[in-house]
């Protein structure tokens, strides 16, 4: 299950999480975050062990957002150590999605296929 991040929570969820967080920039009107969705929550159960997958609302909570420079939705930032290791816009399809996660986390906490 991915974790409902907010304005007021973000440093304790993100910034001082002890493993990676996948957070996602969403809104509830936006088609290609609601077609990420299940992706993520599949990712959230499969490598819940090595990162979070967390879910952040533009609508509802626009400081995190803008300190972060989002423009577009999907945004998804993989913060590692408190610190955005990596950024992608837009909505990605599993397999790509997965890679570049893979590709960005930390040595040892990759999964090998």
């Amino acid at each position: 299950m991915t974790v409902q991040v907010t304005d007021s929570t973000f440093e304790a969820d993100v910034l001082k999480a002890d493993k990676p967080v996948l957070l996602d920039f969403w809104a509830e009107w936006c088609g290609p975050c609601k077609a990420i969705g299940p992706i993520l929550e599949q990712m959230s159960s499969e490598k819940g062990n090595q990162m979070t997958v967390a879910k952040i609302n533009i609508d509802e909570n626009p400081m995190v957002p803008s300190k972060y420079g989002v423009r577009g939705i999907p945004t998804l930032m993989l913060f590692v150590n408190g610190q955005v290791a990596a950024t992608k816009i837009g909505a990605l399809p599993k397999t790509a999605l997965y890679q570049w996660v893979e590709s960005v986390l930390p040595a040892g906490q990759q999964r090998t296929a």
